[in-house]
């Protein structure tokens, strides 16, 4: 069972990332126009699954708009922000910073994405969201990349995740 640093403490995850090589499981979050999406709603293109606490967070933010900056280079991947955030959240946010790559994806109405990726903190004050953690899909959802990130205050490792997808990126 995983684990996330907050502060001076640790918190526990519910299960593990999808492992390199598995077929990653299916998602169905909701986007900024209220419908609930799946993978076949980006059938033959690569994803990166930026999952995250909530785009009210600094460190979150920061890597939503990174990510939004870097998929310029990247235009056959899909670029999915997924958190606990309300769809109005994602859209607020998308908007204030300008971003024109990002998806926003919300797990409001459906159980069992926290539980399926690895992500779901099962402890402490963030108990409920999930976890900050990177997974790259080619286009046959198959896990080509994976990022725990254990000290929620610090930042994915954008250019392994791009390296993944064969795109070499200047941070």
């Amino acid at each position: 069972m995983a684990k996330i640093q907050y502060g001076n403490a640790s918190y526990r995850i519910y299960g593990d990332l999808p492992t390199i090589g598995s077929h990653a499981p299916d998602i169905s979050l909701v986007n900024t126009s209220l419908q609930n999406v799946s993978f076949a709603s980006f059938m033959g293109v690569r994803k990166v699954l930026n999952i995250f606490i909530s785009v009210d967070t600094s460190v979150c933010a920061k890597s939503v708009i990174e990510f939004d900056r870097l998929a310029g280079a990247a235009d056959d991947v899909a670029m999915l922000m997924v958190s606990y955030d309300l769809p109005f959240a994602h859209k607020r946010f998308k908007g204030e910073h300008g971003l024109e790559h990002v998806i926003g994806l919300s797990a409001i109405r459906h159980d069992g994405f926290g539980e399926n990726y690895g992500v779901r903190i099962i402890e402490g004050p963030y108990a409920g969201m999930f976890a900050c953690a990177v997974i790259v899909l080619d286009e046959n959802n198959t896990v080509v990349h994976r990022e725990q990130i254990e000290d929620i205050s610090k930042e994915p490792d954008y250019r392994a995740a791009f390296r993944a997808l064969g795109i070499e990126i200047d941070e």
